[in-house]
């Protein structure tokens, strides 16, 4: 097993605005450096380094643990908030019923982001791209 001074790795969306915004609030939470998060839309990200390709980082969350291993969807996030000492807070999702029910919800989130993000105060959200109004 490799030894990493990180716990997690939160990959995630820059363009989109909510995704970019929890990340941001996540990271400010890892005062310690248990949690890093790296953004996949950044110009020379290199998805071949976890095995997979951009779409199907794009597609949902993705996280990493030091040791290489990928989790999904809520998974992702479970990691993370444990990783900031607030998994308490997401701890449920893994409950039995709830875990396939907050997988579903965050897929059919995941899938409409940047509509949503629209909806919510984001512009210029052409080509899969968006701006935050006044950032």
């Amino acid at each position: 097993m490799t030894s990493a001074p990180w716990e997690f790795k939160l990959l995630y969306d820059g363009t989109c605005p909510m995704c970019r915004r929890e990340a941001r609030w996540l990271a400010r939470r890892s005062r310690d450096g248990r949690l890093v998060i790296e953004d996949i839309s950044t110009p020379g990200f290199d998805p071949a380094r976890y095995g997979k390709t951009l779409p199907d980082l794009m597609e949902v969350m993705h996280g990493v643990y030091p040791d290489g291993r990928i989790v999904t969807r809520v998974a992702a996030f479970r990691a993370a908030y444990r990783a900031t000492g607030l998994g308490w807070l997401l701890a449920p999702t893994a409950w039995p019923g709830l875990s396939w029910l907050a997988d579903r919800a965050y897929e059919l989130f995941a899938r409409h982001r940047l509509t949503i993000g629209r909806w919510l105060g984001a512009e210029d959200c052409a080509d899969g791209h968006c701006a935050v109004k006044g950032k």
